[in-house]
């Protein structure tokens, strides 16, 4: 069974109502918090079909953020790495995260460094590497220490580089299977999936490469009708979850939960 596909645990956060203030690289509109919760208890619905036991902790009104809370953790089979967010704002996040990682490993370390920064979006676990994107929210010495933490597991870190004027290194890919790896054009040209299988998001529906692989689904966000048939025409099977309102703020389908199977 995949490590980087299958997972028993999901954790995810309640929408805050401060999420209308909430970090955005371009104004597209205020998301709507109803619309916004109605998609995250499907989102979670979705999760817990698949069998898993999904945490929803409690919304933080403080960090308006908060519900994209994959940015404040890698987690993996041997432990989990406390993310130090590179928006100053959500560097309380992480800190929030912690206690609830340690109630469910036996290991749990954090990226201390100062000059640090990284974040889970720009993260994508494969079964033989962790692919880290350089960008706005992670540089070169968040990866250095990712790097020395999970080496003692046994994970070995590749730094690549997020397409200019892209948020996060999974805005724009998001693994399938443990030899696949769905992508926008803009980012498999740079050749930083070479000895993967690519498929390439349709042309004008690149904010479909953000999904994840939750055991037996694909969750997806709605509205992309070229990428979902080819994701099913590729041999998976496909949910798709309403994301208009995060993606008002810049949020995908990775960007809401963590996923792992605690050791």
């Amino acid at each position: 069974m995949s490590f980087s596909t299958h997972f028993t645990h999901a954790i995810t956060r309640r929408p805050a109502g401060s999420i209308i203030r909430g970090l955005r690289a371009v104004d597209t509109g205020t998301p709507d918090l109803a619309l916004m919760q109605e998609h995250h208890a499907a989102y979670i619905a979705t999760l817990r079909e698949t069998g898993a036991t999904v945490i929803e902790l409690p919304s933080l009104d403080a960090y308006p953020d908060s519900v994209f809370v994959e940015d404040t953790a890698l987690c993996l089979p041997q432990g989990a790495v406390v993310m130090r967010p590179g928006a100053p704002s959500r560097l309380g996040e992480a800190a929030e995260m912690a206690p609830h990682l340690r109630a469910l490993y036996s290991q749990v370390v954090a990226i201390a460094g100062a000059d640090s920064f990284i974040e889970g979006g720009d993260i994508l676990v494969t079964e033989r590497e962790i692919l880290v994107g350089r960008s706005a929210r992670t540089n070169a010495a968040g990866i250095a220490e990712l790097t020395r933490l999970v080496a003692p597991w046994g994970h070995t870190v590749r730094e690549v580089h997020t397409p200019p004027g892209v948020l996060h290194f999974k805005t724009d890919c998001s693994l399938l299977d443990a030899d696949t790896i769905l992508s926008t054009k803009r980012l498999s040209a740079s050749g930083c999936f070479t000895g993967y299988k690519v498929i390439d998001v349709a042309e004008g529906e690149e904010a479909a490469a953000n999904t994840i692989r939750f055991n037996d689904l694909v969750l997806m966000p709605a509205g992309f009708p070229k990428t979902r048939d080819a994701i099913a025409t590729a041999g998976f099977t496909t949910r798709e979850i309403g994301n208009t309102e995060c993606a008002k703020l810049d949020g995908g389908m990775s960007c809401l939960s963590l996923r792992f199977t605690p050791a």
